[in-house]
């Protein structure tokens, strides 16, 4: 074999490499700027005479025009897509109702589905689509996003070694096997491996996956704030018992048939009770906000605002029971659809000296009034230490009035185009749920699904049609679309590809393997097929898998046939190691979640410098054990 030379494009691959690295570690910049800064290097660089292979100045930008980066765009947009719809809550809510509110439950669950998806669709896809999923767990059981995205994602990209379309190396495998068959003997022919061969191996990855963020998760998982755009539950109970002294929780009240609350109004039961009922449920019809003329009728639920003392002697004078969660309330009061406002009446306010009766906010509004703020004192229905409890129906509006509600955000979108009033609040979330559209958005879902499986239609191609078809139909409207993409993510991936490029074009990338194999010279088999394994894993850090296994099967296959061992086992082990990328976030799914996790590079590396090695374990002893 001759001698790959270090010239001095390989040198200077190696330290824009090595730079890389440091400051995607040290974050002296943002990760997206970093890539962004080694793309306009390397352009700048390949100027230079003597380093025109470092980037064709011309292609420089082709990475956001690549497969990769086109397939993420439209499986964000399909996943924002099927969110629009309430879809994704209803999931959410079963994956809730299954495991409950306690991480070592919830953890299993989410991995495990996107772990099995991600088997047959690109694993990216998978993550993409449980993204919102993971966002409304994260709401309605207040555990950060942090703690949940990273098991998802990490199981994401085990999920696609259970069969062999279910990453791109596996399924590049059985050609570049034919390919290299053409120059082995007959007796070392290796025989393509069929869609289920690996499925074996995938399941213990992604087994050992799940089991590692159970047992290990409390100290390996980073605890940060939540980047999702609703507040916590704890977040609005803290202000508003800061801002106007009112200490309030939501309780999920059952009264059964036979209870003496049957036939009262609304209005009466929180009068006397000193209590808000904010949502109603009865034979499946729930109404947040319902009119307070509405009669409790049973068996139904109810959705009480309130002190929990007062909620529980209410519930103990009628004999009702408090459900120890919100179970079909859950989705109406998350904070992502619901929660408290202000909202100010101007000057000029076709409202002053109406009172709230009159003005009928639950009717004409959708809101449920808890205080009124003037001046330095707050009106409340509940009695506090501070005021006593006064009858809001029948106070009558002032200009300057702060209105304290709680109440759907869409019907608070409605109301910001309402010249009679002035909302304070802000940043919560203002699209509305489009449940009517979960048809469309199934069809073209499943129509994009149908074209990766059954036709040989360019991936990129087969999201674009569902992504496009869910915006025809209007499941989302085009800025919606837009609004959906997570912009750095697409630039932290398409400025790396030059790096990729360039680390395969210059020779660099054959240089580093020829280097490895020299040293391994006379070793025994199992520690070669080990070496090829990390070998990958390396590369796979800095390249795309496709490159990294494309360059490196030929090598793996070359190796196995000089040392005596299985060519077709050393070429899997490239194929699946390729999927081994958890140290750094430039894995499509790890560069996914970062955002919304809020992650650092140094959680990748404590969380994921584990995770590798449990891997190769795993994967090495699983493929001696079937093969």
């Amino acid at each position: 074999m001759e001698l790959i030379a270090l010239n001095t494009e390989m040198s200077v691959v190696l330290v824009v490499l090595a730079v890389t690295v440091m400051l995607f570690v040290t974050e002296v910049f943002r990760i997206d700027l970093t890539a962004i800064i080694t793309m306009v290097s390397l352009g700048l660089l390949s100027q230079i005479p003597g380093l025109s292979n470092l980037a064709d100045t011309s292609r420089l930008f082709d990475g956001f025009a690549s497969n990769a980066v086109i397939s993420i765009i439209a499986v964000m947009i399909i996943g924002a897509g099927l969110d629009k719809t309430g879809l994704m809550s209803i999931i959410a809510g079963y994956i809730l109702k299954v495991g409950g509110n306690t991480e070592k439950k919830i953890i299993p669950i989410i991995a495990g589905s996107v772990g099995i998806i991600s088997s047959f669709m690109q694993n990216v896809g998978a993550a993409a689509l449980f993204l919102p999923v993971v966002s409304r767990i994260s709401v309605r059981t207040e555990l950060p996003m942090s703690r949940l995205l990273m098991p998802m994602g990490f199981c994401a990209i085990l999920g696609g070694t259970i069969t062999m379309v279910g990453s791109s190396p596996l399924i590049l495998l059985n050609d570049l096997i034919g390919v290299a068959n053409s120059g082995l003997p007959n007796q070392q022919q290796m025989q393509p491996f069929g869609l289920f061969d690996v499925t074996p191996i995938g399941f213990c990855l992604v087994i050992t996956g799940i089991l590692y963020f159970v047992i290990f998760g409390s100290w390996v998982l980073p605890n940060k704030a939540s980047n999702d755009s609703g507040v916590s539950a704890q977040s609005m109970r803290n202000f508003v018992k800061s801002t106007y002294g009112l200490k309030a929780d939501i309780f999920e009240i059952s009264v059964p048939a036979g209870s003496i609350l049957i036939g009262h109004s609304l209005a009466n039961v929180m009068d006397a009770h000193h209590i808000y009922i904010i949502g109603t449920d009865y034979r499946g019809k729930r109404t947040v906000a319902p009119m307070a003329s509405t009669k409790i009728e049973a068996p139904c639920r109810l959705a009480i605002l309130g002190l929990k003392r007062i909620v529980q002697e209410f519930t103990d004078d009628y004999g009702l029971e408090i459900l120890p969660s919100l179970q079909n309330f859950s989705d109406d009061f998350a904070t992502t659809q619901a929660g408290v406002a202000e909202i100010v009446v101007p000057p000029g306010s076709s409202v002053i000296g109406k009172t709230p009766g009159e003005v009928r906010y639950r009717a004409a509004h959708g809101l449920s009034l808890l205080a009124i703020h003037r001046g330095e004192e707050t009106l409340s229905h509940v009695e506090t230490p501070e005021h006593a409890a006064t009858q809001l129906t029948d106070v009558p509006l002032l200009a300057g009035d702060t209105l304290v509600v709680h109440t759907k955000w869409v019907s608070l979108t409605r109301l910001s185009e309402n010249r009679d009033y002035v909302i304070v609040t802000s940043g919560y979330p203002r699209g509305e749920v489009r449940p009517q559209k979960v048809g469309w958005a199934l069809v073209f879902f499943g129509i994009a699904i149908g074209m990766i499986l059954f036709s040989d239609v360019r991936l990129s191609l087969c999201l674009l049609t569902g992504a496009c078809g869910m915006i025809v139909t209007r499941v989302l409207s085009v800025d919606e679309a837009y609004a959906a993409i997570g912009w750095n993510t697409v630039f932290l991936l398409a400025s790396l590809i030059p790096l990729g490029i360039a680390v395969q074009a210059t020779g660099t990338a054959s240089w580093i393997a020829q280097q490895v194999l020299i040293l391994l010279d006379g070793w025994p088999i199992w520690s070669l097929q080990v070496c090829v394994a990390v070998l990958a894993t390396i590369f796979t850090l800095v390249m795309s898998n496709v490159g990294a296994t494309v360059l490196l099967v030929p090598l793996a296959i070359s190796i196995a046939v000089a040392a005596g061992g299985n060519p077709a086992i050393f070429a899997l082990t490239v194929a699946i190691s390729t999927s081994n990328s958890f140290f750094i976030p430039t894995h499509q799914v790890n560069a996914l979640i970062m955002g919304p996790g809020g992650y650092r590079v140094i959680d990748f590396m404590r969380c994921g410098s584990i995770m590798t090695v449990l891997f190769l374990v795993v994967s090495m002893v699983m493929m001696n054990i079937v093969f």
